[in-house]
Parts: structure tokens; C-alpha cells; sequence
């Protein structure tokens, strides 16, 4: 059963392109994590501050190694200063 991961970032303007610049390395290197499906961010077009990752993963356990994955647990940690507010995570198991 697949999972989609739905991270929207609230990112403060002076810091858009830090945060652009840091999570192109960690898509790089997640796209070639086994179980990775699809990995990649959005941009609102109504409204540029917000930048959302959506994911998608063969199942939990892919989820979950790609939290304690090298290049997560260094990229990660670095945006988080690039935050107006706190990150909304959804995460979705697929039914139909």
C-alpha cells in the first residue's frame, strides 16, 4: 500500500531561496532511495511563501528509513531557521 507525504512549509521571504537551495539536495539524493516513488516541492501560485514537499513511498518502511537516512538527518535540521511557522506534516495511506 503506498503512502503520500504532504509537508507544507510556511518559509519567511528573506529565506526562500536558502530553503529552494537546501531542499534541491535533499531531493537529489532522495529520489535514489529505494522505495521512493515520488519526491519533489511545490510552490503555491497564489501564494510564493509557501513550499510544500509531496512524496510518495512504496509503504512505511520506506517512509521510515528516509527519516533515518543520512542526507535527511543533515539537509533537514538546516531549514528548519527558514520557517515562519511550524511545518504541517499530513501523511495519507492510499484505499482505492
Amino acid at each position: 500500500m503506498t503512502i503520500k507525504v504532504v509537508a507544507k512549509h510556511y518559509v519567511k521571504p528573506e529565506k526562500v531561496e536558502d530553503y529552494i537551495g537546501l531542499s534541491k539536495k535533499l531531493v537529489k539524493e532522495t529520489l535514489k532511495e529505494e522505495g521512493c516513488i515520488e519526491y519533489g516541492l511545490y510552490q503555491d501560485s497564489k501564494d510564493p511563501l509557501v513550499l510544500t514537499m509531496i512524496e510518495e513511498w512504496e509503504d512505511n518502511n520506506c517512509l521510515e528509513r528516509h527519516f533515518d537516512s543520512a542526507h535527511f538527518k543533515e539537509i533537514v535540521p538546516l531549514t528548519t531557521e527558514c520557517f515562519e511557522k511550524e511545518v504541517e506534516i499530513n501523511i495519507y495511506n492510499k484505499i482505492v
